[in-house]
């Protein structure tokens, strides 16, 4: 435990955000940088429970407390060890992830929790500024061939592991960039693209190989691939979006969420407006949009209705509206 009173001195605090009339200029992330030092000061607010409810609230198992420790006492070096120990991305889950490791957190039943996330992604970034990121090559291989379908976070995980442990990996991708939702369902203002060829880099030199603009079942057979791999790892996300079947869902201007998030994804990429959209142009310049959904993904076509330059955004939410702060004597250690 890293300051035994931590968690009664300092309240919580993390990065600030760009000005509005800035950001609504460009597609860069949202948050400023935090400062080090503030971070050692949330670090230690962690009070190393005896059970760490935060791990249960992770879906990675991630060893929080203790690298929450490793932060406070300066030592990056292990921290980033210790994080990469259950997390092969942290710079994705540490900007995008929603944090019910903070819902988790004791802290957070009469106080503010820990910031988390806040200390993840800081780790990791202060591990890649100081070149402890490299590529982890095993010492033996297998000998064994492994086709993974899809490379977003779920088949880039699965990529890396399979290659660490010894197997000649071959990542197919559908699309023209590795990525998948990464690359193109979330907006660079929540993370900005480079981060995944950052990662890339390292995984290439490990030894995997993507290759882009093959479907399998169409440009790539089944047959072959069966044949050509000792095994196959579908990591495929979620292609078909949900319809609302009522009056009126067939006139124009009603559009899924990921053909009008996609095609921004592709412009920011610097695709040329033809090949960003080939079925014609969806933009918010100049309209009233409404959003329908209060989720993540609600939210990413709200920024970019934004940035277009839309006359008005409304969204909405079939959910009644949360409490400013939540019972937690009902709802922890949920979310």
């Amino acid at each position: 435990m890293g300051e035994a009173t931590g968690f009664l001195k300092y309240d919580r605090n993390g990065p600030t955000r760009r000005p509005v009339e800035l950001r609504l200029k460009d597609w860069k992330e949202v948050y400023e940088p935090f400062p080090v030092e503030s971070l050692r000061v949330q670090a230690a607010r962690c009070m190393d429970c005896g059970i760490p409810f935060c791990h249960n609230g992770c879906p990675l198992g991630n060893l929080i407390p203790e690298w929450n420790d490793l932060a406070y006492r300066d030592d990056w070096r292990e921290a980033i060890d210790r994080l990469h120990a259950t997390n092969n991305f942290p710079e994705f889950t540490g900007r995008l992830c929603p944090a019910p490791c903070e819902s988790a957190c004791v802290l957070g039943i009469n106080a503010d929790p820990v910031s988390i996330k806040q200390v993840e992604v800081t780790i990791i970034e202060r591990a890649w500024e100081e070149g402890w990121i490299e590529p982890v090559v095993p010492s033996v291989r297998t000998g064994k061939r492994i086709a993974v379908v899809g490379s977003g976070p779920a088949g880039l995980a699965v990529s890396q592991q399979l290659t660490r442990a010894g197997h000649s990996v071959v990542v197919f991708e559908r699309a023209d960039r590795i990525g998948g939702l990464l690359r193109y369902g979330i907006p660079d203002f929540k993370m900005e693209k480079h981060l995944i060829d950052r990662r890339m880099r390292q995984m290439e030199a490990e030894g995997v190989e993507f290759r882009t603009g093959v479907e399998v079942g169409a440009t790539l057979s089944i047959k072959s691939l069966l044949e050509g791999y000792d095994a196959v790892a579908l990591t495929g996300g979620a292609e078909f979006p949900r319809n609302l079947e009522v009056p009126g869902r067939d006139l124009e201007g009603i559009h899924y969420a990921m053909d009008f998030l996609v095609q921004q994804n592709k412009r920011v990429a610097g695709d040329d407006e033809a090949r960003a959209a080939p079925r014609g142009t969806l933009s918010a310049k100049g309209k009233h949009v409404v959003v329908i959904g209060g989720g993540d993904t609600g939210s990413d076509c709200v920024g970019t209705s934004n940035r277009q330059g839309a006359a008005s955004v409304t969204q909405l939410e079939v959910m009644p509206r949360p409490p400013e702060r939540e019972d937690k004597a009902l709802t922890w250690p949920d979310w």
